[in-house]
């Protein structure tokens, strides 16, 4: 008899609920993305990508209970939909303990548990719904700021973690650039997860 632990999982087949590309999440002209303002200048391009990238993390979930939000990729990692949300919503927070000086300590990470914000991403309805509602909360902060801020060259008014010598001055830009680079990046883990799960794609 064939060990358990030999027996892979059936494939998932691949699908979309779009009609006209059979790759896309959605059809074009369903796509919450694509309602955002005009980008005329160097800072609009830069919150239209934040606006962008936040909905697409919104998208990914879209759909899935409990058990499927906290469903890990694969051995050793702890990454799932859910940690993402949480990761995430710690970015919002160090963005503007960073930017604006802000006393927003860390949610989920400790240093006793620096990976807590995946480790702590249990399947419980509950610690979903907490994790969207500080998100969201999060992400309006960081927007309010954002808001206030029309010059890329503000300098940051809290401790900076970032470059090779922290401590040092940022420009709102270099900080902001991350923060859309953090997404982004953690936007193409979601694909990926999405895909494990239920075998959903698209842009």
């Amino acid at each position: 008899m064939v060990p358990d632990e030999h027996i892979s999982e059936p494939a998932l087949s691949r699908w979309t609920r779009a009609t006209v590309y059979a790759d896309m999440w959605v059809d074009p002209d369903d796509d919450p993305r694509e309602t955002g303002a005009e980008v005329v200048d160097e800072r609009g391009a830069l919150l239209e990508s934040l606006r962008h990238y936040r909905l697409t993390l919104e998208m990914k979930c879209a759909g899935l209970d409990a058990e499927q939000m906290a469903r890990r990729s694969a051995a050793p990692s702890t990454m799932s939909l859910l940690g993402l949300v949480r990761h995430l919503t710690e970015g919002e927070r160090h963005f503007r303990r960073v930017m604006a000086g802000e006393d927003a300590p860390k949610l989920y990470r400790t240093d006793e548990d620096r990976d807590g914000d995946f480790n702590g991403a249990i399947a419980d309805p509950a610690v979903v719904d907490e994790a969207w509602r500080q998100w969201r909360t999060d992400v309006e902060l960081t927007d309010r700021y954002l808001a206030g801020v029309t010059d890329l060259a503000t300098l940051n008014a809290g401790y900076s973690d970032y470059g090779a010598e922290p401590g040092g001055q940022l420009q709102l830009r270099d900080v902001l650039v991350a923060h859309v680079g953090e997404y982004a990046r953690h936007c193409g883990h979601a694909d990926l997860l999405r895909e494990l799960i239920d075998g959903r794609v698209g842009q």
